[in-house]
């Protein structure tokens, strides 16, 4: 069964962390996601839509690319219009070589999105492009134990529980907070 991608934003973020994602033939397992709604001030599509971020308004399964701190691209999939996960991190398992020459390292190959968007050879001209098989592709994995936390590297909503990581994973961009006893 296909992954469903309009549904609420923060279901498709549980729902991709053990995903399959290939872009171009390379990539692996997701193993951490953010959630990014509409309404969220945290969201590139709070503001409404704009050239930056036309293909966050795009059909749910659209590919949404972002520059980070004018030097990282980071890849997105839309839900709902307005909405978008974040792919934060990959456990590398098809065209590792090809991977690790892009990022020039074998170390951390795609733990963090800037990471994970240079692992991957992502573009900005991949936004507004579909998850639909042909260039990029993203397939269910099997019911995982996630973690939950709050999202990294954002000043508004930060304290919502919206990033989600496979448990056990060690591709993770970082550890997440322990659970209170």
């Amino acid at each position: 069964m296909p992954i469903r991608f309009d549904q609420d934003i923060v279901d498709l973020a549980r729902s991709l962390p053990g995903a399959r994602l290939m872009v171009r033939g390379v990539g692996g397992t997701v193993v951490e996601t953010e959630a990014y709604g509409r309404d969220d001030p945290a969201s590139h599509s709070y503001r409404g839509p704009t050239a930056r971020n036309a293909a966050m308004f795009g059909e749910p399964g659209t590919v949404y690319v972002y520059l980070s701190y004018g030097c990282h691209l980071c890849l997105n999939v839309v839900g709902r219009p307005g909405e978008a996960v974040l792919i934060r991190a990959l456990l590398p398992e098809v065209g590792i070589a090809e991977m690790i020459a892009r990022r020039g390292t074998a170390r951390d190959i795609a733990t963090g999105p800037g990471r994970l968007g240079q692992a991957l050879g992502i573009a900005l001209s991949d936004s507004g492009k579909r998850f639909d098989g042909g260039a990029f592709l993203l397939e269910p994995g099997p019911q995982a134990d996630l973690l939950v936390g709050p999202r990294i590297g954002i000043t508004k909503a930060a304290d919502r529980p919206w990033r989600f990581g496979l448990a056990g994973a060690s591709a993770l961009s970082r550890p997440f907070p322990r659970p209170p006893e």
